[in-house]
């Protein structure tokens, strides 16, 4: 899928709205991610830290979640905000997530206004799927 430039900025907007919500009192590194709908709805997500360091969630997967929960399992795109030069890729635990749904746009932004558009596949060359889970 071709993204415009109004795409990308509705969910680089997104992302940033949802980045400042997001609960980084550790780290203080606070992140974004916006998925883009078949719809064109667009569904925030943030990062939400814990003392547990082990029970963290990043942005990407909280997106994820919040979209699965609402009933969408297909993703035409995601955004992720950080402030970070050059912005910040998704974690691995994060493309391995977003690959379960999927080849899609991956936007990934700064505060700065830089901009670097991927696929989740060029993040994640040879993941693992479910079909490999089949038995024979």
């Amino acid at each position: 899928m071709e993204l415009s430039e109004q795409i990308i900025d509705r969910l680089v907007a997104a992302a940033t709205a949802a980045r400042e919500r997001a609960y980084a009192p550790y780290s203080n590194f606070a992140v974004g991610a916006a998925l883009l709908l078949p719809d064109g709805r667009i569904i925030p997500g943030c990062n939400v830290e814990n003392a547990s360091y082990g029970l963290a969630i990043c942005a990407e997967r909280s997106a994820v979640s919040a979209a699965i929960a609402s009933g969408v399992q297909r993703f035409d795109a995601i955004a992720v905000v950080a402030d970070c030069s050059p912005p910040a890729s998704p974690c691995g635990a994060c493309r391995q997530v977003l690959s379960e749904f999927g080849d899609f746009p991956v936007v990934l932004a700064n505060l700065a206004g830089e901009r670097e558009l991927a696929s989740v596949r060029d993040l994640l060359p040879g993941a693992f799927h479910g079909q490999l889970l089949t038995r024979r």
